[in-house]
């Protein structure tokens, strides 16, 4: 397995692997760059098919972390950790309190928290272990009340911020009612933007692997359930993938008719020219860690001192920073993804 001259290595600081033989935990951590602050990342355990399969996962996460959070104007690098298990099946507290010493022998430089995989106690009992953890504490709410530390409801306000951005960009709408939307993945983050879609007027049809969980969204926000595959040939006005990485690819691209996507998966393009693929297609896409930055923003957050107030105002500026990607991306006729991506790295370049 080649880790120097991987393709998706990128001069990254540090690639730790892990292992405790007596809880079985087999677990990679990779640190990009700590140019704005401390690595912080989810932690995502997965039954990943092969080692190399995790490392391209966790290098390309870590990769995109880094640009998160720059864009996003916050103080922290990029970094991320996999475990290679079943979270069903393979977690323990004995596993998740050895990850826990991994992550302290780091020493501050990479700070863990939820993913897909892992939640909120999980991430408590890695703290059993380890100071470096955030989305644990409890939080306000709009309402008044208060909430779990899990920041997929504050992914999924990015993202809803993020989509009506896109949408007044590409279909020059200013609500959403009647909009159609066809939702991939409808766990955390994707079952509360469904909720915010619904709310705002949206028609929408959603599909997960787990069948089940798509009906229980469905009713939920009066959705129409879909199966996994028929979701990429609805003709909707937006495609929101919310599951796993690798969804926009050669070969679904073809299958999309929608004008635009948007949705709060990680590393949506399986390589960088599906980028390309979608602009030469007239599909405007939202590169995926500017729109579904509102979990790092939330745990940031946390570590500074929480205000609702202030961290919704941030999440709202994702908003701003896409129409800006939108913009230039039409003056320089470039995809949009590459055009984040050389904003992030002026940005990280700009503070060395």
């Amino acid at each position: 397995m080649q880790l120097f001259d991987h393709p998706d290595f990128d001069d990254h600081e540090q690639v730790v692997f892990c292992s405790d033989a007596a809880s079985g935990l087999r677990a990679i951590v990779a640190v990009h760059d700590t140019t704005l602050g401390p690595a912080l990342g989810g932690c995502r355990m997965w039954p990943y098919t092969s080692d190399e399969e995790a490392l391209r996962d966790v290098l390309r996460l870590s990769r995109g972390m880094t640009y998160k959070s720059a864009l996003a104007g916050l103080p922290l690098g990029g970094g991320k950790s996999v475990i290679i298990g079943n979270p069903r099946t393979d977690k323990s507290e004995a596993l998740l309190r050895a990850m826990g010493r991994h992550v302290e022998r780091l020493g501050g430089r990479y700070i863990v928290a939820e993913d897909s995989g892992t939640g909120v106690p999980d991430i408590k009992t890695m703290a059993l272990e380890t100071a470096h953890v955030s989305g644990v504490v409890e939080k306000a709410t709009t309402g008044g009340g208060t909430r779990s530390g899990d920041p997929s409801p504050s992914t999924a306000y990015g993202v809803f911020v993020g989509l009506r951005a896109a949408v007044l960009h590409r279909l020059h709408r200013t609500d959403l009612e009647g909009l159609t939307v066809a939702i991939q993945g409808v766990g955390s983050v994707g079952g509360h933007l469904a909720r915010y879609l619904a709310e705002a007027g949206a028609r929408l049809w959603v599909a997960d692997i787990d069948e089940a969980q798509a009906r229980r969204v469905a009713d939920r926000v009066g959705a129409t359930p879909v199966s996994a595959d028929a979701i990429f040939d609805l003709e909707v006005d937006v495609f929101a993938p919310c599951a796993l990485g690798a969804v926009l690819n050669d070969g679904t691209i073809p299958r999309l008719t929608c004008p635009v996507v948007a949705g709060a998966a990680n590393n949506q393009l399986a390589e960088a020219r599906h980028g390309q693929a979608l602009a030469d297609r007239g599909i405007l896409y939202a590169p995926d860690y500017v729109i579904n930055a509102g979990g790092v923003i939330d745990v940031h957050n946390e570590r500074a001192g929480y205000d609702h107030g202030r961290v919704m105002s941030h999440i709202e500026r994702i908003a701003d920073t896409l129409t800006e990607i939108f913009a230039r991306a039409d003056m320089e006729r470039k995809p949009t993804a590459a055009v984040a991506d050389r904003m992030a790295r002026q940005r990280v370049g700009r503070a060395r």
